[in-house]
Order: structure tokens, then sequence, then C-alpha cells
């Protein structure tokens, strides 16, 4: 008796401590809310350059990157974009955690060789899904550069997107520098803009803000950036609301 009574004591204990410890992971995300003349967006910052929106039922997951999250707990995927095939934005392991059969998976070509199931989209390109315009908007590098001379991330390769949810249109930069393509973007309400030597600097993410003008500007992929240096940048920019969420 003693010894099935231990054994439910036991059992009860565990299930207990999973919850707690689920309920605790969920509650260390950070959640913002953007509403829209659809419904809200909800954005959840994962780590690094990996977010999930929800809109209208739909999840929406950028990026997936294990290291920075536990895909095992999170919401299963409705659409999953990809930018483009570094190992900390293109991991298949989080990939698996988080798909389900129905799910669409969006990424550029050179993606597809891993992800041959996805909608491949090239810089420029735009289509709707359900009810959700999106548009591949190119990024990559034209300073910064590795140690062998090459680019971290060269023309024509990787992409971000833009998605128009209800009235509301939301950047997703990837991985790239302040180029003219971004700087021509027009009624941009919510813009990622990522801040690392690989990509933009305080002052690149800056120039871009001024001409894109979004009302709302996360710096993201800051691992190596202070991202409050970006803020006393834009003082002379009263419409932006430059906000600082927990991504290391």
């Amino acid at each position: 008796m003693r010894t099935i009574l231990a054994t439910i004591v036991l059992l009860l204990i565990t299930l207990i401590t999973a919850a707690v410890t689920t309920a605790t992971a969920a509650e260390m995300i950070r959640r913002d809310v953007l509403h829209t003349s659809g419904g809200e967006v909800e954005l959840f910052f994962i780590g690094h350059a990996s977010l999930i929106l929800t809109f209208q039922g739909k999840v929406i997951h950028f990026d997936p990157y294990g290291k920075v999250g536990n895909y095992a707990t999170l919401p299963r995927a409705d659409l999953v974009f990809f930018t483009h095939d570094h190992v900390d934005h293109f991991d298949l392991d989080a990939l698996q955690k988080v798909i389900k059969p129905e799910t669409v998976i969006i990424e550029p070509a050179i993606c597809a060789e891993k992800v041959p199931d996805g909608w491949i989209m090239a810089n420029g390109e735009s289509l709707t899904i359900w009810d959700i315009k999106v548009e591949a908007v190119p990024a990559y590098n034209v300073v910064h550069r590795r140690g062998g001379g090459e680019l971290f991330h060269p023309p024509g390769v990787g992409n971000g997107y833009v998605l128009t949810l209800g009235d509301k249109r939301i950047y997703v930069a990837g991985d790239t520098e302040n180029i003219p393509e971004i700087k021509a973007l027009k009624r941009i309400d919510c813009a990622f803009l990522p801040m690392d030597p690989s990509t933009m600097t305080p002052a690149m993410v800056a120039d871009v803000a001024r001409a894109i003008k979004p009302k709302i500007l996360y710096p993201y992929h800051y691992k190596n950036t202070d991202p409050e240096q970006l803020a006393p940048l834009l003082t002379d920019q009263p419409g932006i609301e430059v906000r600082i969420r927990p991504l290391r």
C-alpha cells in the first residue's frame, strides 16, 4: 500500500513540476500586441532573430532557432518564414518541432535544397496567403565582410519580409545593411531591424529608420551590440517608438 501511495505522490509531484516549468517558460517570453483593422497581432520575442506572430488564429514563426527557444513547448506553426540559410536562422531541428502536415513554409531559393516543400520567394516578389500579403525584400551586405573579404550576406541570396496584417505593415528584415531597397519601403508600421557586426551598426539602423519611419522599431539580432545605443540616435524622430525587448 505504501509503495502504491509513494508512486502516486511521486507522479503528482512530477506532473506539478512539469506544469510549473512550462508556465514559467511561457511567462518568460515577452509579448506585445499590435492593433489592426483585422484584429490583434501578438508579437512574441523568442530570442536573437526568432519571433512568433499570431493573427486571426494563425501562428507565424520567423527563423526558428533551437538555441534561443525550446520549440518543443512553443505553438505549432501555420506559417514559417526563413530569411536565409545561416544556422542561427535556418534550424531544421527546430523546424521539425513546430511544423504540422498543413504548415506553409516560405523561403529563399538557397533554403529549398534542405526544405524542398516550401514556397520559394525571390527578392521583389509578392504573394497572398489567406488574407496576408507577403512581400520579399532584398537583404544583403555592402560593407561588412568576413576575414577573407567575402560579404557576410551577398546580394540576391536572403530575404526580409513585409507582411500586411489588416491595415498594418510589419517588416522583418532578416540579415541586411541599410541598402537602398529597404530605404524605399513605404508605410511601415512596425519594423524589426538587425543590429550587430555582421549586419548593421546602430547608425545604419537609425539611417533606415529615418527613411522608412516605422511607428514602432524593434532592434533585433543584437547579440554583440548594445541595443540601448539606438534610441539616442533617433531623438530627432519623435514619431518612431524604439522598443527594446530581451532577445539575447
